[in-house]
């Protein structure tokens, strides 16, 4: 349940639109998410293998300082914070924004939808500062309504045959030469892998599981094995009742099924479902993102108003500034696709380093700075001075040649981006860039311990 809740958020629900208007089959449509979910999972298995060798608050910055080198892990903080987070926080928002617009039957403008998406981020953020957090009970309630409104999205899709719908635009005729087709296939895979991600947030968990190098690997294997088979079952009906070029022509393609399904009141229900999933993964992803900016301050690499807990023990500031970033993403790029690209451009070259740091631990043994009591709980998964055996650490099954797959599908997808989105992609690299140049102003500032 961790493991699908982090990954299933508001993306199924709108993707597979952003997915059909780069390929143009069902077929591709449904390979695409089908390679999607591959990537997800041997992504999983690698955070597997890291995340059994440290718990340590951070992630994926954990990784990178520990196997590369500080300014690594500093940028990639530096691109949560600007990029990757917050531009997905923006993402979400957005998605929310249309489907209260779809649920009260309002004509959504991609200025109305920013507004209403900023504003929701606005209040999301005062009531984290303050310390009102969403409960496990209502987390748990948050991840029912989502599988109900799937499960009703499935099962009523396949009683639509909506070939209506189904008329095929003059640029999607178009016949394409065999490079083309494969750069298009590469940029359908950026939507897909952004409706994938959230499997890593596991590793945040993995010092409080219970025989760790069992559980995780195979909580992380069934989750993300169970999401494959809903997404591929969302996108099936969805091909179905729309055909390809109707899906490519919607914005809101579950609440155009439901709609077609039972009138109305479908696209209604649906619309109310995907509005509440939306708010519930807002509110909890606001929470996680702050532990890299405070293990960055902890080392005194950022600023050190980001480690602050107020006194509802809440990190405000690191909350506050987070949202408003998110704010300002939403209310400049406006349009949905356009932050998707902004983010993932990004967000994949840091999963290709983190899975490159499984080569650098493995050729050194083990994880060589996992702090004390930090990872497995058991006594004979540490060493004598508390650190985790290489030879007790969970192990990537295939290895090299699946931790290779995951980083060249990364390659593909980046390079897809960079060739389809230049002037986003452009934008992203830019902010990630400046990174640099920040961490060594900060790192002269850093007093010696």
């Amino acid at each position: 349940m961790i493991v699908m809740g982090g990954i299933i958020g508001a993306g199924i629900f709108t993707n597979p639109y952003v997915v059909a208007q780069q390929v143009h089959t069902p077929l591709l449509i449904l390979t695409a998410w089908a390679v999607g979910g591959l990537i997800a999972l041997a992504g999983a298995f690698i955070y597997a293998e890291l995340s059994s060798q440290s718990s340590e608050s951070g992630g994926q910055y954990v990784y990178l300082r520990n196997a590369m080198h500080p300014v690594v892990a500093f940028v990639y903080g530096w691109s949560l914070l600007l990029v990757i987070q917050t531009g997905g926080m923006a993402a979400v928002a957005l998605i929310f924004a249309n489907h209260v617009f779809e649920l009260f039957g309002v004509v959504t403008t991609e200025f109305s939808a920013a507004l209403l998406g900023a504003t929701a981020l606005a209040l999301l953020t005062i009531i984290n500062c303050i310390g009102v957090r969403a409960g496990s009970v209502t987390q748990n309630v948050l991840m029912i309504l989502k599988l109900v409104a799937i499960a009703a999205l499935v099962i009523l899709g396949l009683t639509v045959s909506g070939s209506a719908v189904n008329v095929v635009p003059e640029s999607m005729k178009s016949s394409a030469t065999t490079w083309q087709a494969l750069v298009a296939f590469g940029a359908a895979l950026i939507p897909a892998q952004f409706a994938y991600g959230g499997w890593q947030t596991a590793c945040f968990v993995a010092g409080e599981i219970r025989e760790p190098r069992r559980n995780l690997p195979r909580g992380l294997l069934l989750g993300v094995l169970a999401v494959i088979v809903v997404y591929l079952s969302v996108n099936y009906v969805c091909v179905h009742a729309l055909g390809a070029a109707g899906l490519a022509q919607t914005k809101t393609p579950a609440s155009t099924v439901m709609r077609l399904a039972l009138g109305s009141k479908g696209g209604r229900f649906i619309a109310a479902g995907i509005a509440t999933s939306t708010i519930g993964f807002l509110s909890q992803s606001m929470l996680t993102a702050p532990r890299v900016y405070f293990a960055m301050a902890d080392d005194q690499l950022f600023f050190k108003q980001l480690a602050w807990l107020n006194r509802a023990r809440v990190p405000a500031f690191a909350i506050a500034l987070q949202g408003a970033l998110a704010i300002v993403i939403a209310l400049v790029a406006s349009r949905y696709e356009q932050i998707l690209n902004y983010v993932v451009s990004v967000d994949v070259v840091f999963f290709a380093l983190t899975a490159a740091c499984v080569f650098v631990f493995r050729k050194k043994g083990r994880n060589p700075t996992v702090r004390e009591g930090a990872a497995l709980s058991m006594a004979s998964d540490t060493l004598p001075d508390g650190r985790v055996s290489a030879a007790d650490a969970f192990r990537i099954p295939g290895h090299p040649f699946t931790t290779l797959f995951f980083i060249a599908a990364c390659c593909v997808i980046t390079f897809s981006l960079i060739y389809k989105f230049p002037l986003n992609s452009a934008i992203s690299f830019g902010i990630m860039l400046l990174g640099v140049p920040a961490y060594f102003l900060w790192a002269r500032r850093k007093p010696d311990r």
